[in-house]
Order: C-alpha cells, then sequence, then structure tokens
C-alpha cells in the first residue's frame, strides 16, 4: 500500500535527476553585458546553424563565404562587419529559413561587436556600431514592442564624455565678441536675433564678418567690396555632411585647427579693442565719406583702403576694450579681461586656479611683448582652452547609484541643458540658477527647459539644427550641377543663379519649419503634409512646372503670334498718326524674356521674414524679405516636394532616386541598409536622354534587389519632379512613371503600392511607426548616441508624451531632456562599490 503511494511522489523527483521530460529553462540576458564566450563556444555553433548552408565553400551567396571563417581577426574583421550588419538586420538567416531566437541573435551580435572593437583598438578601432546611419540596426519592434522573456534591462544612461562644439556653434559664439545682433522683435519674429546660429551667406560660405553693419561706402562692385571685408571661415570641421552630426565622437581638433584659432583670436581681440581701426586706416572711419574724397582717388577696388566705415560703435565693449584702451594696465583690468574672455568662450566662469593660471600667461606676455601685443597673445591662450572647444560631461562629481551611474550636476548639467537648445553662453535665470545650487535633480532640469521653451526671445537655434540634420534640406546649393542639364530643367542655369536660389531656399525652408515649430501641434505630419511654402523670388519658376514639348511649341506659337499681333497694331497707329510717338512696351529683352520651358506659380500671401547672414557681400547679400503663400493642390505635400529637399537629394544631372528612397527608408520607416560591399561597381548605365527608372534596371538583379527593393520604390514616385525640383508629367516626351511601392517596412498598413509620391507621404504622415522612427532620431540628435535596448523605456515614454500632446515638440524634448539618458553618465571608474 505505501509504495502505490510513494510512487507518485518519487517519480518527479526521478524524472528531475534524468531530465526526462524536463522543460528548457529559458536563456536569460542583459544587452551589452560582458560574453564569457569565444568562437567556438558562440559563433561558430551559430554559422553552422544558420548561415552556411547559403554561405557555403562552393557558390556561396552574394559571394561571401563563411566556411572556415575563424575567430575575429584584422584580415577577416570586414567578413565579420558584414555579418554583423546581416544577422542585424534580420537579412541573415533569410526569412524562409530557420530562424534564431531574439536572444540568440541579440548575444551573437553583441559578441561580433565587442569581438571588432577588442581586435581593432589599435588598428583604428571599431565605430560602426556607434555611426547614427547604424542606429536603425536595432530591431524597431524591440524598442516599442514588448520584449520577450529573457531579456533583462538595466535604468540607462549615457557614457561620461566631451563633446566638441560643432562648427556652427563655434562660428556663433566668436561673432557674440565682435558684433552686436538685434533683440528678439515679437513683430518681426523671422529677423535674425542675438542669439540665432551665424548663417552662411548667399554663396553657402560660414564666415564670421568684422563690422559690415558699419560700413557705408566702397568702391567697385560686388566682387570688389567681397575682397575688401575682412572675415574668416569656419575653421573646425565637420566629419560629416549629411545626417545626424551632433555625436560627440565625430570631432576633434587637430594641430593645423588649433594654429588657425589662434590667428583668428589675434584678429578677433584686435578688433574688439579696436574696432575698425583694426583693419582700416584713421581716416576711413567717417560719417562724410566726401570729405575723405582725396584719400579714395584711384582704383581701390578689393582692397581694405576702398571702404568706409561710420563713427558708431556698433560692437559689443567688454572688458578686453577696457584693458588695451591705454598703456596704464591694472592687475584688475588684467583679471577682468581674462574672466570676461574665459566665460564668454567656455560658457561658465574661471576657477580660482583657471583665472590665475591665465592671469599669468597676460601678465609675462605683457612683460614681453608690451600691452598691446602682450595683451593680444595673452588672452589668446584662452582660445584653446579645452572647455572654449570642447563641453565636458565626465560627471566627475558626486557618486554612482546601485546601477553605477553619476548624475551630472551644476555646471555639467546646467551646460548640458543650455547646449541642448542654445548656441550661447546660459541666460541669466539658467546661469543663477547654477550658481545657486538649484540644477540638480530631474525636477530643476524639468523647470529650466519648460522655461527656455516658452520664451521666444531665448534663441534655440539646436532645435532648427535637428530638423536640418533629419530632412537634409539644407545642401541643394552644394549639389554641382552640369550646366547643360540643369538648363534643360527650366531654371536658369546662367552663374551662380541656381546655388543662389538654393541658399536662399534653405532659409525659407528654415522659416517654414519655425513657423509650424511655433504651432506646436502634429509637428512632423505638418512638415510631411503642409501646403505652406515660404517663397523668395525665385520660387515662381521652382514650385512651377515643367512644360511638355507640346506646351513649350504653344508658348513660343503664342508668344510670336502676341508680338506679330502689337506689331500690326503698332504699325496701324504709325500709319494714322504719322507724327505721333509711340510709346508700346518693349519686346521682350533678356531681363523679361518669356521662359518657354516652364508655367510660373503664383506666389501671393502675407510677407514674411527669413533669417539671413548679415550683410556681407554689399548689394550681393541675401535678402530676408519673404512671402507665405500654398503651393499648388495636387503638385506638392510637405518638405519632401520643396525644391530645398530635392535639390538636396538629386546629383550633377538627374534626381538620385536612390538617396530620397534611402532617405525615406532609413528616417520614416526605421530600416536600414548595409554598406555597398567593396566588390559591387554601383554606377548606372551612362545612357543619355534616358528616364532615370529605365537606367536603374540593373539594381533589380538578384545580388542588388535585396537592397534596392527597401530604397527604389520608395524614391522613384519623386520622378514627378526634375532634378531642380520643379512639378513634371512627361520627361523626353512621354508621361512620367511615378508608381512606387512600401515593401516590408513593419506595419502591414503602410505597405502595398503607391500612385505618386503624395500618395506616400499621406501614407506614411499617418503612421505611428513614421512617428516613433522620428523620435528615435531626436533621441540621437539630443542624446549624441544611438539608442540600445536599456532606452526602450525612454524611447516610449517620449512617443507617449508627444502622442498625448498631440505632437508637440516641445512636450517631446522635454521628455527626453528630463530623461535617465539625458541626466545620468557612466564612469569608467564608477564600480557598483562606490555607491556603498
Amino acid at each position: 500500500m505505501s509504495s502505490r503511494f510513494e510512487f507518485p511522489l518519487v517519480l518527479p523527483i526521478v524524472i528531475v535527476l534524468l531530465g526526462i521530460g524536463r522543460p528548457a529553462i529559458a536563456e536569460t540576458y542583459t544587452p551589452g553585458e560582458p560574453i564569457d564566450q569565444d568562437y567556438a563556444e558562440l559563433a561558430e555553433p551559430f554559422l553552422a546553424n544558420y548561415c552556411v548552408d547559403c554561405h557555403g565553400e562552393s557558390d556561396p551567396e552574394g559571394d561571401l563565404s563563411l566556411e572556415g571563417l575563424g575567430p575575429v581577426d584584422a584580415i577577416n574583421a570586414s567578413a565579420w562587419t558584414s555579418v554583423w550588419a546581416q544577422v542585424s538586420l534580420k537579412q541573415m538567416p533569410p526569412p524562409d529559413m530557420t530562424q534564431p531566437e531574439v536572444i540568440e541573435r541579440l548575444k551573437f551580435s553583441d559578441w561580433i561587436v565587442s569581438e571588432l572593437t577588442r581586435e581593432m583598438q589599435d588598428k583604428g578601432g571599431f565605430h560602426a556600431h556607434r555611426d547614427p546611419n547604424k542606429g536603425n540596426f536595432l530591431d524597431h519592434e524591440l524598442l516599442f514592442g514588448s520584449l520577450p522573456e529573457g531579456i533583462k534591462l538595466e535604468p540607462t544612461s549615457s557614457p561620461a564624455r566631451i563633446w566638441r562644439v560643432t562648427p556652427q556653434e563655434h562660428i556663433t559664439r566668436l561673432n557674440e565678441l565682435i558684433n552686436t545682433e538685434p533683440e528678439f522683435d515679437p513683430a518681426k519674429p523671422g529677423l535674425r536675433t542675438h542669439g540665432d546660429v551665424v548663417p552662411t551667406n548667399h554663396g553657402g560660405e560660414l564666415k564670421l564678418y568684422f563690422g559690415t553693419d558699419r560700413i557705408i561706402k566702397w568702391q567697385g562692385g560686388t566682387v570688389a567690396y567681397a575682397t575688401s571685408v575682412k572675415s574668416v571661415p569656419v575653421v573646425l570641421s565637420s566629419a560629416r555632411n549629411h545626417g545626424l552630426e551632433n555625436y560627440p565622437d565625430f570631432y576633434t581638433v587637430n594641430s593645423a585647427e588649433a594654429t588657425q584659432i589662434m590667428g583668428i583670436a589675434n584678429d578677433i581681440i584686435r578688433y574688439m579693442a579696436n574696432g575698425p581701426l583694426s583693419i582700416a586706416e584713421p581716416y576711413q572711419i567717417t560719417d562724410d565719406p566726401e570729405s575723405i574724397a582725396d584719400k579714395m582717388k584711384g582704383d581701390l577696388r578689393g582692397l581694405p583702403t576702398s571702404l568706409v566705415y561710420s563713427t558708431k560703435t556698433l560692437r559689443p565693449m567688454t572688458p578686453v576694450y577696457n584693458l588695451m584702451k591705454d598703456d596704464d594696465i591694472t592687475a584688475e583690468s588684467m583679471r577682468a579681461a581674462v574672466d570676461f574672455l574665459f566665460e564668454a568662450l567656455t560658457f561658465r566662469p574661471p576657477s580660482d586656479e583657471e583665472s590665475n593660471a591665465y592671469l599669468a600667461i597676460l601678465e609675462q606676455s605683457i612683460e614681453k611683448l608690451g600691452t598691446k601685443d602682450g595683451s593680444v597673445l595673452g588672452l589668446s591662450s584662452i582660445f584653446l582652452d579645452r572647455d572654449a572647444l570642447f563641453r565636458p560631461e565626465l560627471a566627475a562629481a558626486g557618486k554612482p547609484d546601485e546601477h553605477g551611474r553619476v548624475m551630472l550636476q551644476d555646471w555639467e548639467l546646467g551646460l548640458a541643458v543650455n547646449h541642448a537648445l542654445c548656441y550661447l553662453k546660459p541666460n541669466p535665470e539658467l546661469r543663477r540658477a547654477i550658481i545657486e545650487g538649484r540644477m540638480r535633480t530631474r525636477s530643476d532640469v524639468e523647470r529650466e527647459v519648460v522655461r527656455m521653451l516658452g520664451d521666444d526671445s531665448i534663441r534655440k537655434p539646436r532645435i532648427l539644427r535637428f530638423f536640418r540634420d533629419y530632412f537634409d534640406y539644407d545642401l541643394g546649393g552644394y549639389i554641382c550641377k552640369d550646366t547643360k542639364a540643369l538648363g534643360e530643367t527650366g531654371v536658369n542655369s546662367k552663374g551662380v543663379a541656381h546655388y543662389n536660389a538654393m541658399f536662399d531656399a534653405t532659409a525659407s525652408t528654415d522659416r517654414l519649419i519655425e513657423l509650424i515649430l511655433q504651432e506646436d501641434t502634429d509637428v512632423l505630419r505638418q512638415l510631411l503634409t503642409t501646403d505652406k511654402v515660404v517663397a523668395g523670388k525665385a520660387d515662381t519658376t521652382y514650385f512651377g512646372k515643367q512644360r511638355s514639348r507640346e506646351e513649350i511649341a504653344a508658348s513660343v506659337a503664342a508668344e510670336k503670334a502676341a508680338a506679330k499681333k502689337a506689331a500690326l497694331a503698332r504699325a496701324e497707329r504709325q500709319k494714322a498718326n504719322p507724327d505721333e510717338k509711340l510709346r508700346d512696351k518693349k519686346p521682350a529683352t533678356k531681363k523679361n524674356k518669356v521662359n518657354h520651358a516652364v508655367t510660373e506659380v503664383e506666389l501671393n500671401g502675407p510677407q514674411i521674414f527669413a533669417r539671413v547672414s548679415r550683410r556681407s557681400f554689399g548689394r550681393g547679400s541675401m535678402k530676408p524679405e519673404r512671402t507665405l503663400a500654398t503651393v499648388p493642390e495636387g503638385e506638392r505635400l510637405g518638405i519632401l516636394t520643396h525644391p530645398s529637399w530635392l535639390v538636396s537629394h538629386s546629383d550633377a544631372m538627374d534626381n538620385h532616386a536612390i538617396r530620397r528612397g534611402r532617405w525615406i527608408q532609413e528616417r520614416l520607416i526605421g530600416g536600414a541598409i548595409p554598406d555597398v560591399p567593396i566588390t559591387v561597381d554601383a554606377m548606372l548605365p551612362d545612357e543619355p536622354r534616358t528616364p532615370l527608372r529605365e537606367r536603374m534596371r540593373v539594381t533589380r538583379e538578384d545580388y542588388c534587389w535585396t537592397c534596392h527593393q527597401k530604397m527604389d520604390p520608395l524614391g522613384l514616385p519623386f520622378e514627378m519632379y526634375n532634378h531642380a525640383g520643379l512639378y513634371r508629367e512627361t520627361e523626353y516626351g512621354e508621361p512620367v512613371d511615378t508608381s512606387g511601392e512600401i515593401i516590408d517596412s513593419g506595419d502591414p498598413k503602410l505597405d502595398g503600392k503607391v500612385a505618386n509620391a503624395i500618395e506616400m507621404i499621406q501614407k506614411l504622415a499617418e503612421s505611428e511607426r513614421a512617428e516613433q522612427v522620428f523620435v528615435r532620431h531626436a533621441f540621437r540628435f539630443w542624446m549624441g548616441r544611438n539608442e540600445t535596448l536599456h532606452d526602450a523605456p525612454v524611447l516610449q515614454d517620449a512617443y507617449r508624451a508627444y502622442k498625448k500632446s498631440n505632437g508637440s515638440m516641445k512636450t517631446l524634448l522635454v521628455s527626453l531632456l528630463t530623461s535617465d539618458a539625458f541626466l545620468y553618465r557612466t564612469r569608467p571608474d564608477a564600480v557598483l562599490t562606490d555607491a556603498k
């Protein structure tokens, strides 16, 4: 009897001990954690199970054999990089093959990254996984969906780091030292204001100009004026010219740049002290140019002495001026100059040690070189201070929490908030909060961010910079166009007219974005679907329609008929009144010649202003006046159909459907494209007078189509515009094929064929996935790094905040800038035992 009752109790124990019928214990994994397994334990079985069937020794797919690949080393690093990309993007193994579990795939991908990082450490390093273009390699569904059981997330943070200032913010803070920008005028909100970024000039150059607001006369034309004006180009280089740039890893300061900065510092300090007298003769400073006519004789064009400056002081008067205004200097005036310049360049007051160190340099320089030259040399050294070129987020103060994270505080936290929005030093309220110890908590950050976002007079050019980086609409003026090909589009191809129009278009698009941000409702959707345009003079052509051959012929015939009719009428009147002097309109000249190639559009509406550079090239300088107009219905929809974006995503001869399609794939759908293998000759056939769609047939070959199916069908709908951005219905006499398709987007509601770009944009604008991808890019820009799975709660919170606020960019920013990813840093030395 007893055995009958004991057996059921003993049997489970036996089963467990023997492993009979035991359920598998789910593997747990913390993404990014060190993996204590080598090639033989982890990678070799994965390749054998999922990869070598297609990538074996004989006839491997894509000519990539993984047979005997072996552990990661410098020789096979490129092959392993390709494996990492294919596995992360779920392109390997193919969808019709057995798939690894989520954790298995993540762990294998993380192992490759860690091995490549270790192996390439002293060979140039491995950085691909930190590139923002690779941010989408992380599965979108894992970030915004529910994670499978077994994945363990940790509270997020960002690494301790230093950020080099970008070229745009560096030139803006230097400009603050020598030029006085106007204060914000609510009645004219589009005009350039103190705190706005220094814009490029009408030639697309980013320069700092000395005293152009004081020039009242010059000799020669615009070119002569340009060569006479004192200016310096931006020195700090940008590692990228496309996409997100605000990543700390991208930037350094090399010796050549440091040397140039010292030279610029010399010019700036002398101008701070002496104004135009540092670059001009005393007689050139006058309010009556006629009084110096005797000194302005001869051909002075292009010479600094061809300029006349007013006597009115317009530059900021600072302690640097007080120090150098006479030879009698004091210790107080020297320290005041040092402390002022230090904070102007680093955005924080110096410590006693820093102040004393630079004061000693200044004193030694003055002792050796005298007051003037010594002051210039001594103060110039501050321009190369680490914090004048970099912004530290080292989290040196504070103790790590139980997760090894240290929260930024005081000046590091205050400057991080300031850097997130502004290019100039902290406003008085933020500065006061930092000094008084009120920048140490999440609520402190929220208080200051909300206040700054709500104050229009506090300029926030970093926000606009994000949209430039996200949309990439500011590149059109730098696309060097073939003159003949450009002329065939219908726009003015003479000289620099097209390029000037593109730089104007960038300023106009900037202003349109600012208007939508001002409304702050459904920001992404509005940007994608707005029917508004901020238009300049050339936009009646650029927003017009390229005529067909028949329409051109009809326009030419109509002009000839009108001219013939006018001539007959004139002859009749002349015959009837032989003594009367007729005053008919002059026949068409080069200035008023009819553009038969384009049906120009009327862009009417209220006047509006766009932010442009200060006067730099005399009459060639950009003008701020614009018109807020409505685009023709059915021809345009949102920024992606504006010439600024279309031309930015074109090339010298034609549209660039692949580049446009890749932008849609990465920035709205959240997909990613592996790098082109070095063995691929990525060139379309050279077939003049052949539509782009036809020449792109080569991308449909099996080897190419795996990637190109994610780009081409998304870019080809934009063939409804030519490569200058004009709307068109025909190409080479045939109707334009504008069809396309969204394939494997991850959202079944998005997938399907589209008739043209407008239909595709409308679908994407209504997509939650596109909004989530937009949030991912905002995260990357403001955190300065790619998202990880540990950031999933931050991204989900930010997206919920954006949706709940009806698409408010301000609310999205508050969520991101008060998140753990923004507030906390992980130091290499911050081990968990420190928190005890």
